[in-house]
């Protein structure tokens, strides 16, 4: 008899302890793909408030991550915890999205399985990096933006496509760039390789966002560059930070009408000298 991919996933979303969450999205995945687990369930979507976290992390309002400037080994260790934290969030926001919008084209959860087992992969390899500085995932204290978005979100696959991977995803690769080029002035070459990875595959992961967005519009036959903008306005008025790295954007699926929407509100920050976990987020 087979299981329910919606009760897996609840159980990677839930799950706490780390390797028990790594372990469990490597098992579904596999599960997944080779034809073990259906889409369906007998039991009710519940609303999950807050998925499993490591017990020792700190959550914190964003205004209270601390600040630190990225040409201290200190400084390099926060930017490290802030994109392993950005990541974990990523694994659960991935294990929600299968769980949580039902009644769906098998490639909607092909997509979101294979999300949540490679921010999986990227979370080990910088928190294996993390370990190399005598630290862990957790050691340090982050805040919930992107969970606070997932609950925004909760009701609508469109809303959560639009605003979770184009919008808040979507910033790792505006900023990832320019931090590259600054942990290459001071040679940590480790930590650049880790971001490649990140950066190409999170191209990938916002195109899939793009993919299923341009889907629900079409479904419901409206205009997606205009509804875009509407529910960024909406929802993220004086949020949107730029600059945008426009090939990249391109390449995950954004219009050039989008990206000069994006323009207009944008505030630009600087990405490069002061390094937080919001720094990546929107």
């Amino acid at each position: 008899m087979k299981t329910s991919l919606f009760d897996i996933a609840a159980s990677c979303l839930m799950a706490s302890e780390i390797e028990e969450k790594l372990l469990l999205t490597q098992q579904a995945t596999r599960a997944w793909r080779n034809k073990l687990l259906l889409p369906d369930s007998q039991d009710p979507i519940r609303q999950i408030n807050q998925p499993g976290l490591p017990a020792k992390l700190v959550l914190v309002k964003p205004k209270d991550v601390p600040r630190r400037g990225l040409g201290t080994k200190t400084g390099l260790i926060a930017l490290i915890h802030a994109i392993a934290h950005i990541e974990f969030n990523a694994i659960n926001l991935a294990w929600d999205a299968v769980y949580r919008f039902r009644f769906l084209p098998e490639g909607f959860y092909d997509d979101w399985v294979t999300v949540a087992f490679e921010e999986a992969y990227h979370f080990q390899l910088l928190r294996e990096r993390l370990k190399e500085f005598d630290h862990d995932y957790g050691d340090l204290p982050a805040h919930n933006g992107l969970w606070d978005m997932a609950l925004l979100t909760a009701s609508d696959p469109l809303l959560r496509m639009a605003l979770v991977p184009r919008v808040f995803e979507a910033r790792g690769l505006d900023v990832t760039p320019s931090i590259i080029k600054r942990l290459r002035q001071i040679g940590d070459e480790k930590t650049i390789e880790i971001l490649e990875i990140i950066l190409r595959d999170e191209i990938g992961h916002v195109s899939i966002g793009s993919r299923w967005y341009n889907f629900f519009c079409d479904q419901r036959q409206i205009d997606p560059e205009k509804t875009f903008c509407e529910l960024v306005d909406q929802y993220l008025t004086g949020r949107i930070n730029g600059p945008f790295h426009y090939e990249a954007r391109k390449q995950a699926g954004f219009t050039l009408n989008e990206l000069n929407m994006l323009e207009r509100m944008a505030m630009p920050i600087n990405q490069i000298t002061v390094i937080s976990s919001e720094s990546f987020e929107c």
